[in-house]
């Protein structure tokens, strides 16, 4: 077990080098000037002088391979960005300076991510729980009612955008009846009732509409699952239900369900836009978003890095849960 941890974990490092190499050659090598497309359009909106201090500023009048090296240097020592009057202290684990909010990237990502830490997780919550409950005791009662109905309410889910749920929602349980109030982010540290009820809708749109995607996929992987010969052996053995349908046939449906949840886990950690600007918070995606129409470069790199480590992170922690489900996977 310990060395197919280290050897997940090698990879997943390589894989996050690459990937900032990549990333910083995209932002900083690739253009011709990127204190320029951080500045402007075109040489007649950015004047020389102009063009000097952002790159003096932004540390862009070194070597590309030296500011590689200073950046990753500064993700764990901290540094000092640009120099002479422009310099700026940013602190470890520097991500870069925003030269347009004149703050270090880390700071901006410290105030955004715990947004869309609190809406993914507890969406996420949502859509396991739910999702899985309604797809294996729907593939247990196949056929009936509850699962006509189950198999219609998932497709109609699945095919519904957010962007037109969450804004139904807000109509329906905030502007028509008064239900809730308008979700407004409060730090969970300084009141947790305030941030859950704050929270309530985000995590309901975004859990609800992949719960139905997991509800499908959790049926198909049970009704497949159920059909095989160990389940008629365990059942022919005369073990109890809970026994067949959980330790056996549970075990081995569930197995799939575990990399979409992994991959969808790490993937709306990077950011959930739409999420957040239908109820008004500004996350990392919505922060990303801006920084993108706002060309601040630093803040697209560091949100583009930032997603690649919670895909990769995501991608190893469904790696070890294959090895617990699964002791087979531990020998590949």
């Amino acid at each position: 077990m310990l060395r197919f941890l280290v050897k997940k974990t090698l990879l997943a490092l390589s894989t996050l080098v690459a990937v900032s190499i990549i990333t910083f050659g995209m932002f900083f090598a690739v253009p011709n000037n990127p204190a320029e497309l951080m500045c402007g359009d075109s040489k007649n909106v950015c004047s020389p002088e102009r063009l000097e201090m952002i790159e003096r500023r932004m540390g862009l009048d070194r070597p590309i391979v030296t500011q590689y090296g200073d950046f990753m240097r500064g993700i764990f020592v901290g540094r000092t960005i640009g120099s002479g009057e422009a310099a700026r202290d940013c602190p470890a684990p520097c991500l870069g300076f925003s030269f347009r909010n004149d703050e270090p990237v880390s700071g901006i990502v410290g105030r955004t991510l715990p947004v869309t830490l609190s809406i993914v997780f507890g969406a996420a919550v949502v859509w396991l729980v739910l999702g899985l409950s309604i797809g294996m005791v729907s593939a247990l009662r196949r056929g009936t009612v509850f699962d006509k109905v189950a198999v219609g309410t998932s497709l109609v889910g699945a095919s519904m955008p957010i962007l037109l749920f969450g804004p139904l929602l807000l109509i329906g349980l905030v502007y028509e009846t008064g239900l809730l109030s308008y979700p407004r982010y409060t730090p969970l540290t300084e009141n947790p009732l305030a941030w859950a009820s704050a929270m309530i809708l985000p995590w309901f749109a975004l859990g609800f509409l992949n719960s139905a995607t997991y509800a499908r996929l959790a049926r198909a992987q049970m009704l497949e699952t159920l059909s095989e010969d160990f389940v008629r052996t365990a059942r022919a053995k005369g073990l109890s239900k809970i026994k067949v349908y959980g330790r056996h046939a549970l075990r081995a449906a569930i197995t799939p369900i575990i990399t979409i949840a992994g991959l969808d886990l790490g993937a709306y950690l990077g950011g959930t836009v739409i999420t957040e600007t239908v109820f008004g918070f500004t996350g990392l995606g919505r922060t990303a978003l801006n920084a993108a129409l706002n060309l601040d470069m630093p803040i697209v790199m560091a949100t583009v890095l930032l997603a690649a480590v919670f895909v990769v992170a995501a991608n190893v922690l469904v790696d070890l849960l294959y090895a617990v489900v699964d002791p087979r996977v531990r020998l590949g």
